[in-house]
């Protein structure tokens, strides 16, 4: 085998003879893809409710919330009933959630999910009775009903059955509608707010000073995560437009030099504008190999007759400890790729660029997950 240090030095000076990598910060993308209007965002709803009709595979007589629920439906209806006498084997206590989307208006359906809180076996076939499903503040805006799909089933008896999925767990498609209407008020103010999907002084300048050029000096950058608009005169009565014409500009965010590793599946994942220093890098290794064989002898006064014998033989070599010096103009691109070039392995660069880390020879944020 050849010298590993030369085959890196040459695969180091091929690389950096190629073109240079594309940086993470040189990547220009829409100001829609890195922000986000303030205001304008989604709220979660939740409701209690019965899923009925289920075939005796709902909840049991020990959980007494979904027979106190139960005598407590039929109350409303005038019927009066003894908790005693309730099997509800078809009945299930349910959690009914949902998203309510900005901008929905009243009549408008959501998809809900339902999940089993008792000790129901599945909810699959079942039908959620009308469930009121409220806000953080406590205002129901939207009604859930309707019949229950899961993605999963529960087959056998006893010791034997087959489980796919959560049959607990279902949803109602279109099963809820709007009651009532989340209203956003955008821009009633003469301004609107730009949140930063990740907050960066630098993201946070290059956004203001995009709108500023269009529009003139009616963006600053109140802090890393927003960025606060003047609506112009003309957009006063139509803020819409004002919006979309700004989600189209073209933004350079900035990202902070990281360098994420999964140890357990070889995966190094890095920014092109990871720094290196100057450096000497020393990696060696024991290797050991066992072989085996099988021989026959033949002794003295056996007539001709041979004996097989299994022979053993462990051999351990040890490498000759490899050093790379690194100039301080070599990327972590260009060690990482002469490395692969001469064949080391995931987990041999994983241990170098901790290595790197630690010593603060790497410029960048190492991250191991």
């Amino acid at each position: 085998m050849k010298n590993l240090l030369s085959k890196i030095l040459i695969a180091v000076f091929l690389i950096g003879s190629m073109p240079a990598f594309v940086s993470a910060e040189s990547a220009v993308t829409r100001l829609k893809d890195v922000s986000k209007v303030q205001g304008v965002r989604p709220n979660q709803l939740m409701g209690y409710g019965l899923v009925v009709g289920l075939n005796g595979t709902g909840d049991s007589n020990k959980t007494t919330e979904t027979i106190q629920s139960v005598v407590n439906m039929l109350r409303s209806y005038g019927v009066t009933v003894s908790s005693a006498s309730l099997k509800p084997k078809n009945v299930a206590a349910v959690m009914v959630t949902a998203t309510l989307p900005p901008f929905a208006r009243e009549g408008d359906t959501l998809d809900v999910t339902v999940s089993s809180m008792g000790d129901a076996k599945s909810v699959q076939g079942g039908t959620l009775i009308q469930t009121p499903l409220r806000a953080g503040n406590g205002g129901v805006y939207a009604v859930a009903q309707g019949a229950v799909s899961t993605g999963g089933f529960m087959a056998g008896r006893g010791g034997n059955g087959v489980q796919k999925n959560f049959p607990t767990v279902g949803i109602s498609p279109n099963g809820a509608i709007v009651e009532k209407t989340v209203e956003d008020n955008i821009g009633d103010k003469g301004s609107i707010s730009l949140s930063l999907a990740k907050s960066d002084f630098t993201t946070a300048s290059r956004v203001a000073a995009a709108v500023n050029s269009r529009y003139g000096n009616i963006a600053k950058a109140a802090n890393p995560g927003r960025v606060d608009i003047t609506i112009p005169r003309r957009y006063q009565n139509n803020v819409v437009d004002f919006i979309a014409s700004i989600e189209e500009l073209p933004i350079m965010p900035d990202n902070v030099a990281r360098i994420v590793v999964n140890e357990r599946t070889g995966t190094i994942v890095m920014g092109g504008n990871v720094t290196v220093d100057e450096c000497a890098i020393t990696q060696g290794g024991i290797s050991i190999n066992v072989t085996s064989s099988e021989d026959a002898v033949v002794a003295p006064y056996t007539l001709g007759n041979g004996v097989k014998v299994n022979n053993s033989a462990v051999e351990v070599k040890e490498e000759k400890a490899r050093t790379i010096v690194v100039p301080p103009s070599t990327s972590i691109n260009d060690i990482v790729g002469a490395l692969n070039t001469v064949g080391a392995t995931p987990r041999d660069i994983i241990s170098i660029i901790e290595a790197m880390k630690s010593a603060g020879a790497i410029h960048a944020e190492v991250e191991i997950i």
